[in-house]
């Protein structure tokens, strides 16, 4: 099964612009591509109930396509406000950056690499943590009518919208069809595809990292530094178990995404503070994967329930705060939150509360084969771990990444 290169997979989008080549106007828009058009329509706040959000607005350009919004405190959101100024969601807003890489959402076998793991069968892919989107055009769609995102009635009414702005006519019309918009779930579909056409371009995807050009031959890690180390413990499955979940690819691979797309609940516990400010019901509690309606015929759907799926740990430096739900701020911790499942670990506090690692949100179906794999890691381990994934970070961001970033040797 080929997880790789989406960008050559015939996509709805291409299919639409098929479908409309025969009605295409003498008349050349200023928006006469599908790429040029869905980065229009990503960054247009006009689309969204009170025309103060787009999709860039929690997926900024600037900051990895992340959410770098702040609080009252100046800490990162750990989930990003709505249209209407006061909602807030309840998982964190990953980047939108290698998302094209992801495959559908399926059930499907992979290998793994550098692991005594062994293969995976299981759920695989998709977009937003759950993977209920099976596709970019599926995900593109969505944020426009939840209502505490972009939070508009229903698809027609963001049609009217593309409608006001005549650049979007012209261009719909164009690329789709002078009667694309007679049919508004055509319309809307084409909407989508734009959009997904734009993520699927070098925007997303530069691979200009110190470890890409690492591969190129074009930077070469100091065998003293930091991030060597690390780079030789995430690869190793003798002493981490890093890349289980994390290696797409065979080494070297030059479009390594640093993720499976796998589906895991590792244990992490609630984001009370996240609750406590989106109003969330007592009781609540986030199923994960098992709340995906393309999983609800499962022969055993409580067996999901709190898996969540792998993220890519590209420009994961600059992309705090971490987890799902956001619940921890650094990757130091984060990396410890792993080595406390290990036996003997000498991590039992959480850094950031200073008191005991909080219980799982949901204590069942844990990867416990996995998280428990391996020796516990020294605080060198970690810092070199740390090191290796700031050197996954795109050279325009690099500016971004945290003062400890200067220790590496990077």
């Amino acid at each position: 099964m080929n997880l790789i290169r989406p960008f050559l997979l015939l996509t709805l989008s291409a299919a639409l612009l098929a479908c409309g080549g025969s009605d295409k106007k003498d008349s050349v828009p200023a928006l006469n591509t599908q790429e040029t058009l869905g980065a229009a329509l990503f960054n247009d706040t006009n689309l969204s109930l009170n025309r103060t959000q787009s999709c860039a607005t929690c997926h900024m350009a600037d900051h990895a396509f992340s959410d770098a919004s702040t609080d009252s405190s100046g800490a990162t959101r750990a989930v990003s406000l709505g249209d209407d100024g006061v909602s807030l969601g309840d998982r964190n807003t990953p980047t939108a950056m290698y998302a094209a890489f992801a495959p559908d959402f399926q059930f499907a076998e992979r290998s793994r690499f550098n692991t005594n793991q062994g293969g995976y069968t299981g759920w695989l892919g998709g977009q937003f943590w759950d993977g209920r989107a099976t596709d970019l055009e599926a995900q593109a769609g969505g944020p426009f009518l939840n209502p505490v995102e972009m939070n508009m009635p229903d698809k027609a009414s963001v049609i009217s919208r593309v409608l006001e702005n005549t650049d979007y006519a012209e261009a719909f019309e164009y690329l789709y069809g002078d009667n694309i918009f007679d049919d508004t779930e055509a319309a809307y579909d084409a909407l989508t595809a734009a959009i997904a056409s734009f993520e699927r371009t070098a925007t997303f995807a530069p691979f200009s990292s110190k470890y890409d050009k690492s591969l190129t031959g074009d930077y070469t890690y100091n065998p003293a530094s930091l991030a060597t180390t690390g780079k030789a413990l995430f690869f190793s499955g003798q002493f981490t178990n890093c890349s289980t979940c994390h290696q797409l690819q065979r080494n070297n691979h030059r479009e390594e995404t640093f993720s499976g797309y796998e589906f895991h609940n590792i244990g992490v516990p609630e984001n009370t503070a996240a609750r406590t400010a989106n109003g969330s019901a007592a009781g609540f509690t986030d199923l994960g994967l098992a709340a995906n309606d393309a999983v609800a015929d499962a022969n055993d759907l409580s067996a999901l329930e709190g898996k969540f799926r792998v993220p890519t740990l590209r420009n994961v430096g600059v992309t705090a705060p971490y987890m799902h739900n956001g619940v921890f701020a650094s990757l130091d911790t984060v990396i410890r939150f792993y080595d406390k499942h290990l036996a003997n670990s000498d991590n039992t506090i959480n850094p950031e509360t200073g008191i005991a690692w909080a219980s799982p949100e949901i204590d069942r179906n844990i990867s416990s084969g996995i998280l428990q794999s391996g020796p516990k890691l020294s605080d060198t381990d970690i810092q070199g771990l740390v090191c290796f994934l700031y050197s996954l970070t795109d050279e325009q961001f690099e500016d971004q990444l945290p003062a400890d970033a200067a220790e590496c040797g990077l």
